[in-house]
C-alpha cells in the first residue's frame, strides 16, 4: 500500500517538473494534459532506463549497491535520470512546437460559431447554386462543365455573371457596382455588363419604416416631424428614400435603411472574401481582376456606408468645397448645390437632407432640349470647372458622379445628391494629378508619363518605353476624336491596367470622375469639349493652388521647422563633444517604425552566444565521452564520461530552447 502510494506521489512530482521544466525553457506555456502524459512515460520508463545504466557500467552488477561506491551509484542515477527527463522534455518541446497549445474555447462560443458557420454553409450553397444555374461555376473551381463550354464568347460570360450577381443579392450588387466603376481592374465587356447592374427593390410598409425612424433616433416621430409621406420616392435594396416636412416646415427628404441590410451584408461579407479569394488563387480573371484585394476594399467599404452619419460627413464636405467655390467666384454662387444635412433628424439608419427639386441629368432631355445652347454651354461650363477644382484644389470630390447623381433644378442650377461615397486625395498627390492633366490636355505625353510615374506603384519589369509611345497614341488619338463616348481618362485607364500599373484608389477615383464628368457634360452639350475647356481653366485654378498666401504660409511653415532643427543643432553638438569627451560616445540605431534597436541587437547577439555555448557544450561531451580518458571512478565509469554526460545535458537542454525560439519566430 505504502509502495503504491509513493509511486504515485512521484508519478504526479514527474508530470510536473516535466510541465515545469519545459514552461522554462519555452518560456510560453503549455498544456497540461500533454505535459501529465509524457511526464507519466518519464517516470515509467526512467526506473528501468536507470537499472539498464547501473549494469552497463558495472554498478549494479549483483543487484546490490556497492557500499564503496554508493556516491558514485547515486551520481550515475541521478544523471541517467535526468538524460531521461531531458528526453521527455524534448518530446514535449517538439510536440509544443509542431502543435501549439490552444486555449480551450468556450462552449458558448462554440454554439454561437456552429450555427454562424451553419448560416454561412446554406448561404454559400445557395450561391454556388445560382452560379452555377448561370454557368459560372467556373469562377470559383477553374473547371469547364457543359453549361460553362456555352458561354464561347466573353459577352456572354459577362452575361452570365451579370444574372448570377443579380440572383445573389444586395452585398454582390453593390460588389458588381463597385467593379464597373473600376475601369484600371476590369476590362470590357466585363465592364458594360456589370455597369447594367440594378439596385431596384420592393418597398418595405410604412410601419416598418417608421419603426427604424423612431427606434434610430430614439424619439415620437411627430417630435422630429410636421410629416411624413408614408409612399417612398425611391426604393433600392438598401434603403428607400421618403419626403418629409420638418416642425419648422423645411422640406426635406428622409434615406431609411432597411432592417435586414446590415444584417444581411455582414452575412456575406465573410462569403465575398472567400468567393474571392479562390477566384484569384484558381482562375486568370480572377488574377487579372485582383479581385481578392478589390473584394477586401469593398467589404470594409460597404459596411462604412451603412453608416449614414459618415454619408451625413460626406455631404457637409462636399457642401463645404462648394461654399469656398461661391467665394472665389461669385458669379458662380449657387451654380452647383449640394443637400444640407439635418443632424437632428439624422443617426446611423436615418440621413435626413434638404430637398433638391430638379430631376436627374439623365432623365432632363426633354428640358435641356428647350434651353438655348448659351445656357446649356453655361451650365456644362460650371460644372466642369467646379468638379476639376474639387479635385485638384480642395481634393475633396463626388466619387460616384454620374448622369444620375447630378439635378438639373427648377431654376436652372445643379444640385448633388447621393454622397455615399467621396473621394479624399492629399495636397502633395494633387499636385501630381494637376501636373498629370495638364501634360494631358497639352498633349505632352513625356511629362504625362513623368507625372504618372509619381502617383502609381510601376513594376520592376515595366517597359517605359512601351508605356510611354501607349500614353501618346492615347493623347494624341483621343484629341482628334469627336466620337460621344471617348475620353481621354478611360483610355488612359486601360493603358495603366494593361501595363499592370497599381493605380491607388482614391486616384481610380479621381480619374473615374474625370470620366464621368465628361458623360454628364455630353448630356447637357452633346459635342463639349471637356479637353479643350479644361486647359482653359487650368490657369485660373493654378493660381488658387499656388497662391501668394498659400506659398506664404508654406515658406512660413518650412521656416519655423528649419528654426527648429538648427536651434536643436548646438545641444546635440554639446552633447557629442561631451561625449567624446568622456570617452561615450554611442550609436542608437532604429528600424523602419522607429523602434530602438539596440535591444534587439542585445538579443540577438546574446541568443548567439547562447547556440555557440549549447553546441560547445554537445561537442565537448561527445568528445568527452568518445575519448573514455580520466581516472577510473567505479565499475567503467571514468571521470571525463560523467562529465561529458553533465556537460551534454545541459548543452541539450540549451539548444531545446533555441529550436523553440526558431518556431516561435515562424508562428
Amino acid at each position: 500500500m505504502v509502495a503504491s502510494i509513493l509511486i504515485s506521489i512521484s508519478a504526479v512530482v514527474s508530470a510536473v517538473l516535466v510541465g515545469f521544466v519545459a514552461r522554462r525553457i519555452l518560456g510560453t506555456a503549455v498544456g497540461w494534459p500533454r505535459s501529465i502524459v509524457v511526464g507519466l512515460v518519464v517516470f515509467f520508463v526512467g526506473v528501468p532506463s536507470t537499472a539498464w545504466t547501473l549494469r552497463q557500467t558495472g554498478l549494479d552488477s549483483a543487484g546490490a549497491v556497492p557500499p564503496d561506491d554508493l556516491w558514485l551509484w547515486i551520481g550515475v542515477t541521478v544523471l541517467s535520470l535526468a538524460w531521461v527527463f531531458a528526453l521527455g522534455v524534448a518530446a514535449l518541446v517538439a510536440s509544443e512546437a509542431i502543435f501549439p497549445t490552444r486555449p480551450l474555447p468556450n462552449p458558448i462560443d462554440l454554439v454561437r460559431a456552429a450555427l454562424r458557420q451553419r448560416k454561412r454553409t446554406r448561404r454559400y450553397i445557395d450561391i454556388l447554386a445560382i452560379a452555377s444555374r448561370h454557368g459560372v461555376g467556373w469562377l470559383f473551381h477553374g473547371g469547364r462543365a457543359r453549361v460553362e463550354e456555352q458561354l464561347s464568347t466573353s459577352e456572354e460570360r459577362a452575361n452570365a455573371i451579370v444574372a448570377t450577381i443579380n440572383d445573389a443579392g444586395v452585398s454582390f450588387v453593390k460588389l458588381g457596382q463597385v467593379l464597373s466603376t473600376r475601369r484600371d481592374l476590369v476590362p470590357e465587356p466585363y465592364l458594360s455588363a456589370l455597369a447594367s447592374l440594378q439596385t431596384n427593390a420592393t418597398t418595405l410598409p410604412w410601419q416598418t419604416v417608421r419603426a427604424v425612424i423612431e427606434g434610430d433616433l430614439d424619439v415620437p416621430l411627430d417630435q422630429v416631424f410636421a410629416e411624413v409621406d408614408p409612399v417612398p420616392l425611391a426604393a433600392a435594396s438598401v434603403a428607400q428614400v421618403h419626403r418629409a416636412r420638418l416642425l419648422d416646415g423645411t422640406d426635406v427628404v428622409v434615406k431609411v435603411q432597411r432592417p435586414a441590410a446590415r444584417a444581411q451584408v455582414e452575412a456575406d461579407a465573410d462569403i465575398i472574401l472567400r468567393l474571392a479569394h479562390r477566384a484569384e488563387a484558381r482562375t486568370r480573371v480572377g488574377r487579372d481582376l485582383r479581385i481578392e484585394s478589390v473584394a477586401r476594399g469593398f467589404t470594409t467599404t460597404l459596411l462604412e456606408e451603412l453608416d449614414y452619419r459618415i454619408e451625413a460627413r460626406n455631404t457637409q464636405m462636399i457642401g463645404a468645397t462648394l461654399d469656398r467655390i461661391d467665394r472665389a467666384d461669385p458669379l458662380r454662387r449657387r451654380a452647383v448645390t449640394a443637400p444640407a444635412i439635418f443632424p437632428a433628424a439624422s443617426h446611423q439608419r436615418v440621413l435626413t437632407m434638404g430637398l433638391v427639386d430638379g430631376t436627374a441629368l439623365s432623365d432632363s432631355a426633354d428640358r435641356l432640349s428647350r434651353m438655348d445652347a448659351a445656357a446649356r454651354d453655361r451650365l456644362a461650363e460650371v460644372l466642369m470647372s467646379t468638379v476639376i477644382e474639387q479635385i485638384l484644389v480642395y481634393g475633396v470630390f463626388h466619387a460616384d458622379l454620374h448622369p444620375g447623381n447630378v439635378l438639373l433644378r427648377e431654376d436652372g442650377t445643379l444640385g448633388m445628391i447621393d454622397f455615399g461615397a467621396v473621394g479624399v486625395i492629399e495636397r502633395s498627390r494633387r499636385q501630381h494629378l494637376t501636373a498629370l492633366l495638364l501634360a494631358a490636355l497639352s498633349e505632352n505625353d513625356i511629362a504625362a508619363v513623368d507625372a504618372l510615374l509619381l502617383i502609381v506603384e510601376a513594376p520592376a519589369d515595366l517597359d517605359l518605353e512601351a508605356f510611354r509611345h501607349d500614353v501618346g497614341v492615347v493623347l494624341t488619338t483621343e484629341h482628334l476624336r469627336s466620337d460621344a463616348h471617348a475620353s481621354i481618362f478611360t483610355r488612359m485607364v486601360d493603358v495603366i491596367r494593361q501595363h499592370r500599373l497599381a493605380l491607388p484608389g482614391e486616384l481610380a477615383s479621381a480619374f473615374r470622375s474625370f470620366a464621368t464628368l465628361e458623360g454628364c457634360l455630353r448630356v447637357i452639350v452633346d459635342d463639349f469639349d471637356m479637353a479643350g475647356r479644361a486647359l482653359a481653366l487650368m490657369p485660373t485654378l493654378l493660381r488658387r493652388t499656388l497662391s501668394l498666401s498659400r506659398m506664404a504660409t508654406d515658406v512660413q511653415a518650412n521656416a519655423v521647422i528649419g528654426m527648429a532643427r538648427l536651434e536643436q543643432i548646438p545641444r546635440r553638438l554639446d552633447a557629442l563633444l561631451t561625449g567624446a569627451e568622456k570617452g561615450s560616445i554611442g550609436i542608437t540605431l532604429r528600424g523602419e517604425d522607429g523602434r530602438d534597436l539596440r535591444g534587439l541587437l542585445d538579443r540577438a547577439t546574446a541568443e548567439i552566444a547562447s547556440t555557440l555555448v549549447s553546441i560547445a557544450a554537445v561537442v565537448l561531451a561527445v568528445v568527452l565521452i568518445v575519448s573514455g580518458g580520466g581516472p577510473v571512478l567505479g565499475g567503467s565509469i571514468t571521470l571525463f564520461a560523467v562529465l561529458g554526460a553533465g556537460v551534454g545535458l545541459f548543452g541539450f537542454l540549451g539548444l531545446l530552447r533555441i529550436v523553440r525560439r526558431t518556431f516561435a519566430r515562424k508562428d
